[in-house]
């Protein structure tokens, strides 16, 4: 199935990458700032990595078949509209420049599901500069509305993330969810996503989070 609404995660205070956090993470809780990362190397499952490029190259979006449209951020009148979607499920909502941290620096990484003028999906990315300079996405919100699961939403608005990262040279694409958010883990396994790392207590209210890696190089 979709991802659940409140599928969002926001990235690490580790990551360094700005200074107000989101004050609860997609995939479900509060993270904890410390980032208490547990040992626990990469696993290899002998991807096929030519073939997930080719197969997010050519993608089909699934949910065109339920009457949904993907369309890209244009601009500020889209920020409320993101905002209460990913905000309904969450008990504490992201500040405003959380939002604004990803979106107006990768604009061309956050896409919304339509039906009609009704947003019904969110997916809010980044795409950066990572170890050796390689080139490495990170999915930092998405959501689907309640109303609108199972219309493949969900895995839609990834693949055509994703695919915006891989014309961009993009090598490598990252996300933490927690280790008991079962339609998330289906969701991004199902696209390639592997477990690359276990992140002891991750969130405030103690649950470990997984991170999750595609190799796309």
């Amino acid at each position: 199935g979709d991802m659940p609404a409140e599928g969002c995660h926001g990235d690490m205070p580790a990551e360094g990458c700005h200074g107000d956090m989101p004050a609860e993470g997609c995939h479900g809780n509060n993270h904890n700032a410390r980032d208490k990362v547990a040992a626990g190397g990469s696993i290899d499952f002998g991807l096929e990595h030519q073939k997930v490029v080719s197969s997010f190259a050519s993608l089909r979006l699934d949910c065109e078949d339920y009457g949904v449209e993907l369309v890209q951020y244009e601009d500020e009148n889209d920020l409320g509209r993101i905002m209460e979607l990913i905000t309904k499920d969450l008990s504490e909502p992201y500040s405003i420049y959380t939002y604004r941290y990803f979106i107006h620096n990768w604009p061309f990484l956050c896409f919304m599901a339509n039906v009609g003028k009704e947003v019904v999906g969110v997916i809010v990315c980044k795409l950066d500069v990572h170890k050796k300079g390689r080139f490495r996405g990170y999915i930092a919100m998405l959501a689907v509305d309640s109303a609108h699961r199972r219309k493949k939403i969900g895995s839609s608005l990834v693949q055509k993330a994703i695919n915006t990262m891989i014309d961009r040279n993009c090598e490598e694409v990252v996300l933490e969810t927690e280790i008991t958010n079962q339609a998330a883990l289906n969701l991004y396994e199902q696209l390639g996503f592997v477990r690359d790392k276990r992140l002891m207590k991750y969130y405030l209210n103690g649950v470990d989070a997984f991170r999750l890696k595609l190799w796309l190089k």
